[in-house]
């Protein structure tokens, strides 16, 4: 286990999940991080709000289907009362129903139980940073409902004609689900770019996050 350096600034985790059998080993393996510190582990949303309500909290760890207070309704719940709170769902169902509620109550990412060590903590540290990050899959299953989907009474606005070429090819691309590195390989330009014309586009066009980003680029024509 890799100790933080003096000037390491720990992100404070909570990790959710009415199972111990993923909850614990999860705990633990985040807390081998030298950045991260898993403050608690909750089995269920009224443990996360009363750990949340204790002491800061940078990140929770929010598995979905839970006893006495779900997932949904406890991301929604630290939306409204802890907005400073960034929450990276992490669970085994990717239907097109529990994407869509996750993300509309406030989730900053979402993951399957299939994420590796390494995407989990990436998620955590892109998330506590403001970014949006979803797993490849979740990418795919929002971009088809997106495109299938009847669009709803009011339409996103469009863009704004100061967008750069280049900051319309990264939305072109986020629309078609491709993650911030393979926008980087595909435009011959680095990750850091690729992050520095996201943010852009994203204060340009009054962008929420990773997936109102894919509704904008099909309401727009760019997928």
């Amino acid at each position: 286990m890799n100790e933080p350096t003096e000037n390491t600034q720990r992100l404070k985790v909570i990790v959710t999940d009415d199972q111990a059998a993923v909850r614990e080993p999860l705990a633990a393996m985040l807390g081998m991080s030298e950045d991260i510190e898993v403050v608690a582990a909750a089995v269920d949303g009224t443990e996360v709000l009363t750990a949340v309500a204790a002491a800061p909290v940078d990140v929770v760890l929010m598995d979905l289907r839970m006893p006495v207070m779900d997932g949904i309704e406890t991301t929604r719940r630290l939306s409204e009362e802890h907005p400073q709170v960034a929450v990276v769902v992490l669970t085994t169902f990717a239907d097109d129903e529990s994407i869509l509620a996750a993300l509309g109550a406030g989730a900053r990412g979402y993951l399957t139980k299939n994420a590796g060590r390494q995407d989990i903590i990436r998620a955590i540290r892109a998330a506590a940073a403001g970014q949006a990050v979803l797993d490849r899959e979740v990418q795919d299953r929002l971009l088809a409902a997106a495109r299938t989907r009847p669009p709803a009474a009011g339409q996103p606005p469009p863009l704004p004609q100061d967008l750069t070429p280049r900051e319309r090819e990264v939305l072109t691309l986020i629309g078609q689900g491709l993650p911030n590195r393979a926008i980087a390989e595909k435009l011959f330009i680095s990750e850091a770019t690729v992050k520095t014309h996201i943010n852009n586009l994203f204060a340009k066009a009054a962008i929420r996050d990773r997936a109102d980003a894919v509704r904008r680029a099909i309401a727009a024509g760019l997928t």
